[in-house]
């Protein structure tokens, strides 16, 4: 297996930021501005689209109550693999068509949101 770069820096973000929310530096809450993300009847919904390599919205921080619902719907223009570290959750993506991977946060921390075979960080999921 060869090593990824992209994916090292993106494990490594992750590790700083969260060392940084385990310290109480993350003071701030709600999610980024830029993360297409609603609360509907307590799920919490997160929308990532991935067309030519590129994430829209763009990488960002999603702030999650523990125990809350997390509905992350994925739609990419290639066939690849989403995946959140840590809760071992992962959909398979298929060209053009919305993949879902739904689940219980029910462990704190802070969690990468990436497909596997592109590499690209999807976003970071802070459960609290």
């Amino acid at each position: 297996m060869t090593p990824n770069p992209a994916r090292f820096r993106s494990l490594l973000t992750g590790l700083v930021l969260g060392v940084g929310l385990l310290g109480g530096a993350a003071a701030c809450s709600g999610s980024s501005a830029d993360t297409a993300s609603s609360t509907v009847a307590g799920v919490k919904e997160i929308n990532v689209t991935i067309a030519a390599k590129s994430v829209t919205p763009p990488p960002g921080r999603i702030d999650v109550t523990k125990g809350q619902t997390v509905r992350i719907t994925v739609t990419s223009d290639v066939a690849d693999e989403a995946h959140v570290h840590g809760y071992d959750k992962a959909a398979s993506l298929q060209p053009g068509t919305p993949a879902t991977i739904e689940f219980v946060a029910d462990q704190d921390g802070l969690f990468e949101v990436e497909t596997h075979e592109s590499g690209l960080q999807l976003f970071q999921l802070a459960v609290r």
